[in-house]
């Protein structure tokens, strides 16, 4: 039996609001389109300390299974969305990451300068996205295959 994915979207910009944030929107759009609930989603400023701890607070949620950020992801000074990643994660999950930027670095050269990660806390599995609405579609079609098995796994569920 599957597991339902219930996802949290989390947009990480100090330039964004809620009615112009097209990356979280076409986020929300894919996950839809995936089959999973949208549980919550926030903006949040490029801040290291607030972002830590919007991220661990919702992978400590029960009812959160899946956090995906876009956004501060790049090589700028407030771009932290992998260190506040590291910070709350208990194990990592490169493959994700290097299999977006291995696709995407194919099509567009400056895919290369993500640094964004993937990794799991208790039974969340949190994954950085780039912060433009294209770089979040061709990321999510990358893993769009292996998420709900890697959300199966998480949650304990045999499938092999």
């Amino acid at each position: 039996m599957q597991t339902r994915i219930n996802a949290a979207v989390v947009t990480v910009s100090d330039t964004r609001k809620a009615d112009d944030d097209l990356s979280g929107n076409k986020l929300v759009e894919l996950l839809f389109s995936l089959g999973a609930d949208v549980a919550v989603r926030r903006l949040v400023a490029d801040d290291l300390q607030h972002l830590r701890d919007t991220l661990g607070t919702l992978a400590d949620r029960e009812d959160i299974n899946l956090i995906i950020t876009t956004g501060g992801t790049g090589f700028g000074q407030r771009d932290n969305t992998p260190e506040a990643t590291l910070a709350v994660i208990e194990r990592e999950a490169p493959g994700l990451s290097e299999a977006m930027r291995r696709e995407t670095a194919a099509m567009h050269p400056f895919a290369m300068l993500s640094r964004g990660i993937c990794g799991i806390r208790g039974t969340t599995l949190i994954i950085n996205l780039p912060g433009s609405p294209n770089g979040v579609e061709e990321c999510f079609e990358v893993i769009r295959p292996v998420l709900q098995h890697a959300i199966n796994q998480i949650m304990g569920k045999k499938e092999h």
